[in-house]
């Protein structure tokens, strides 16, 4: 999974690469440095 670092913070959504089910991705950055990163599944 790439994240870019130029949004401080971001929530989206990716299918998972194993089961292919929409999870949603909250990373968090400061100074272009990850210091928070959390994902929830979204199943359908």
């Amino acid at each position: 999974m790439l994240l870019d670092p130029s949004v401080s913070q971001q929530t989206y959504v990716e299918d998972c690469e194993v089961c292919c089910n929409p999870i949603e991705v909250t990373p968090q950055f400061q100074d272009n440095e990850l210091i928070g990163f959390d994902v929830q599944s979204i199943e359908q």
